[in-house]
């Protein structure tokens, strides 16, 4: 079983190696086994669709592939800059995820 990634559904994040290196996206997907997740507007490849009923004209089709994690560093909505994050006890027993630059928590956007 994959362990809890640093990033989540939603979040805000910069990428940090690669061909799309300081490019901004939100994470639209994530696959915690594979630790890997989609970032919007990041890592497109090209597909070749064959022509048929649902695409009739086929043709190439341009689609965001996963990035792995550690590639990526969230940014943080409150200093609105890349941060590492620390995962500590808020209010009660709830855990969040703190940023190290300004120390102020960062709530979970999809939490279920």
């Amino acid at each position: 079983m994959g362990s809890a990634l640093h990033v989540r559904k939603n979040d805000k994040v910069i990428v940090l190696s690669g061909d799309d290196k300081d490019k901004e996206g939100r994470i639209l997907k994530s696959y915690p086994r594979e630790r890997r997740v989609i970032v919007e507007g990041v890592n497109y490849i090209q597909r070749h669709i064959r022509r048929s009923q649902q695409h009739p004209k086929g043709g190439i089709v341009e689609k965001e592939a996963p990035i792995d994690v550690s590639k990526l560093m969230l940014v943080c909505p409150h200093c609105n800059k890349p941060a590492r994050t620390a995962t500590t006890r808020l209010a009660g027993k709830d855990r969040g995820r703190v940023c190290k630059r300004c120390k102020q928590a960062i709530g979970s956007p999809d939490k279920k």
